[in-house]
C-alpha cells in the first residue's frame, strides 16, 4: 500500500487516519517504555512483567538527554508535563534498584 501525508501523520491508504502524535504523546510513549522496563507494567511481547535495569536506565538517559536538549522549545504544558514525567520514572528507577 501507498503512503500520503495528511498535516503531520503518515496514513497508509485504505486504513482509517490515526490521531496525530504530539510531543506530549511520544513522551509518554517512551515514559511506558521506562515503566514496563522497571517491571511495574507486563511487557507487550510476553505479557509478563520483568525487570531490566539496564534498559530502563537507557530509557531514562535517553529522557533525560532529550530532556536538555529541549529546554527552552517547548509550551508551559509540555515542559510540565516532561519534568514530571522525569522526576517521577527517576524516582522509582531509585525505588527499583534497592529491591
Amino acid at each position: 500500500m501507498s503512503e500520503e501525508k495528511r498535516g503531520e501523520t503518515f496514513v497508509m491508504r485504505g486504513e482509517a487516519p490515526e490521531a496525530a502524535i504530539t510531543f506530549s504523546t511520544f513522551l509518554i510513549g517512551l515514559a511506558s517504555s521506562a515503566v514496563i522496563h522497571l517491571g511495574e507494567a507486563p511487557n507487550p511481547e510476553t505479557g509478563k512483567a520483568e525487570k531490566d535495569l539496564v534498559l530502563a536506565r537507557q530509557s531514562l538517559d535517553l529522557l533525560g538527554m532529550l530532556h536538555d536538549k529541549t529546554r527552552g522549545n517547548l509550551t508551559p504544558e509540555e515542559q510540565q508535563l516532561f519534568d514530571n514525567l522525569l522526576a517521577d520514572l527517576r524516582i522509582r528507577f531509585v525505588e527499583a534498584s534497592k529491591r
